[in-house]
């Protein structure tokens, strides 16, 4: 038998329901998971650091990604539907920030848990 499950079947139904009591909705299970998801791609990951200094426009981060604005453009879409990123126009000029101190504290976050891995 395996050392990870346990050797007997016993269910703590106090220890189940505090657990239960502090699953959120499953509309907001669902959409963290979405936000994880849209998370994975690695080019996605170097747009968030990208912004994460500063804001930059479309080319800017093609450049520091090293790819085409077109194929920046479509990732930012995604990174605006999963509310990661917001934009502000300036004349002719959109620029890109993270859209909020907690996509920030995510994001950090996460770069601190992979570097203390």
């Amino acid at each position: 038998m395996p050392d990870d499950i346990c050797q007997i079947n016993y269910v703590d139904q106090d220890r189940v329901a505090r657990a239960r009591g502090r699953m959120p909705d499953e509309r907001t299970i669902a959409e963290l998971a979405g936000i994880f998801k849209v998370l994975g791609e690695p080019t996605r990951i170097r747009i968030l650091q990208a912004l994460a200094g500063e804001e930059l426009c479309v080319c800017d981060l093609a450049a520091v990604v090293e790819t085409t604005a077109s194929a920046i453009s479509h990732q930012l879409r995604l990174l605006r539907a999963a509310r990661l990123v917001t934009s502000r126009k300036d004349g002719k000029m959109v620029y890109y920030a993270l859209d909020d101190a907690h996509v920030r504290t995510l994001f950090e976050e996460g770069i601190r848990h992979v570097q203390e891995g």
